[in-house]
């Protein structure tokens, strides 16, 4: 198999670009072509799906409330004064790197403003302000935001990245290039990069005040810095009173899912705005300049370097961003539509997975098929699970009328309705975190607005349909057709 992949790496790049998102296709057909043979196969497959349903929302549910927990403890905790005692504290850098395009100023003045907050030391702090060349205001926006925040840092870069041939636009292409300018500029400044993590820290992010005396503690003490991540609690929750109901429900989802992946160490996956060592961003060869999803693509990058100890590292406290937004209702569930597609994108990056488990077989099998098999699990199950959990246990009685007579076939829907209410019953622990975690509500949003807040669970299954699982769908169906999607950076308003 590895010699196949050398002999033909185009071919077989893109016949897994058919069979993965083809998956997706199979799984959402399935009922439709099975069920005419062999419909109580169907059935219990149908069944089986829900029963892991059941157990994917009570372990959303456990996680989440377990994170909860220890995040509302660590928020509290002195993380400056435990990092100042250790070895090597007063020689730490932290450099951010905040790629932008076209960001308004006053979202990247709130970004910097929050910055300023950190209560570890400013002068060891190193911002790289990460900007694109084709963008007209690039020079300008540097310049207002260096001017403004330069002297609060120890030093402040800003870096505009010319697009090259083999590059696609993107988050990814620009943080390379921000990278390798801001480690040529370090040996001016005599910092080593021994001495420094660096930051992917998106334009919208707002990081906890504690955030980097945290992530000096976690790092200092970690033996196997080099091979890990670090990730906090990404919430969409910067404007989460102010944008419509659709986006408001998916977004909380989003929120407490990537709450409870904190305690999940054997599926966490740096996403959106995490940190590392900037030797291994280094020793991996920087962010890769040929793909979007450039947080996942970076993991498997490091993984494939140095093998089955690389993981990511929780960081409990919150990182708050703005959800999908826009200037009117539709155009905000445009964007929101954009924005999930755009995540899905990530299984475009399975074949390239795929491809370097055959290659390096000097990780161990288990280990490779695991991280495989939790990674097809996420992106597979994106588009398709929808159309099995809605629409599966109706459709073999009806195109199989026969089977419909038989006692299963009479009961399918019943009993998968009744596995599906009982998960329905986690999502209770859900709101309730959902409330205690997302800011205070506004004054701007009325109390007779409130009731409204648990109504709109009521439209979760329509609104994951088409702001979720339809998203998804495109992405995966784009793949399969050999039509590459473009970056689009979230409209900020």
């Amino acid at each position: 198999m590895r010699q196949i992949f050398f002999r033909y790496p185009n071919k077989i790049q893109r016949l897994l670009e058919i069979l993965v998102p083809g998956l997706s296709w199979v799984l959402i057909t399935m009922p439709f072509w099975l069920s005419f043979w062999h419909p109580a196969m169907v059935a219990y497959l149908i069944i089986t799906f829900d029963v892991y349903w059941f157990y994917k929302s009570f372990s959303l549910a456990l996680y989440a409330l377990q994170s909860f927990v220890t995040l509302n403890a660590h928020i509290k905790i002195n993380w400056l004064t435990l990092a100042a005692r250790l070895p090597n504290f007063n020689s730490l850098y932290h450099i951010i790197i905040i790629p932008e395009y076209h960001e308004p100023l006053h979202i990247l003045q709130r970004t910097f403003d929050n910055l300023t907050k950190q209560d570890f030391p400013k002068d060891r702090i190193i911002v790289v302000l990460a900007t694109e060349e084709k963008d007209p205001d690039s020079k300008a926006t540097g310049k207002i935001l260096k001017d403004a925040y330069g002297s609060r840092f120890g030093h402040f870069l800003v870096t505009r990245h010319v697009l090259h041939t083999g590059e696609v636009a993107g988050k990814s292409s620009n943080m390379a290039w921000a990278g390798r300018r801001v480690v040529r500029e370090m040996k001016k400044w005599g910092i080593s990069p021994q001495s420094a993590t660096v930051t992917s820290c998106d334009a919208d992010a707002l990081l906890h005040p504690k955030y980097f005396s945290y992530l000096s503690h976690s790092f200092l003490t970690d033996p196997e810095r080099e091979k890990h991540f670090y990730q906090g609690a990404i919430l969409f929750y910067s404007n989460i009173w102010r944008i419509p109901l659709p986006g408001r429900v998916l977004n909380t989802i989003y929120s407490i899912s990537n709450l409870a992946l904190l305690k999940q160490k054997q599926r966490l996956i740096n996403f959106s705005t995490y940190s590392l060592a900037l030797t291994t961003a280094i020793k991996a060869g920087y962010w890769a300049v040929d793909v979007i999803p450039e947080d996942y693509h970076l993991f498997f990058k490091v993984y494939f370097l140095y093998g089955e100890k690389v993981a990511t590292r929780s960081i409990f406290l919150p990182i708050l961003v703005d959800a999908a937004e826009s200037h009117g209702f539709w155009r905000t569930m445009v964007n929101q539509y954009e924005q999930s597609k755009r995540w899905a994108w990530g299984i475009s990056d399975i074949p390239f997975v795929i491809r370097n488990i055959f290659i390096h077989s000097e990780i161990p099998l288990w280990d490779r098929l695991r991280r495989l098999l939790l990674l097809l699990e996420q992106h597979v199950f994106w588009s398709s699970n929808w159309f099995i959990l809605t629409l599966g246990s109706t459709i073999p009685p009806i195109i199989n009328p026969a089977f419909g007579r038989t006692v299963l076939g009479h009961n399918l829907a019943q009993l998968s309705s009744g596995i599906l209410t009982l998960a329905m019953g986690f999502l209770l622990v859900v709101i309730i975190i959902d409330w205690r975690t997302k800011p205070p509500r506004p004054a701007e949003f009325k109390k007779w607005h409130l009731p409204f807040l648990y109504i709109q669970w009521l439209t979760l299954p329509i609104v994951s349909f088409f702001l979720a699982a339809l998203p998804g769908l495109d992405a995966h169906t784009r793949l399969l057709l050999g039509k590459r999607l473009e970056y689009r950076v979230t409209e900020k308003v």
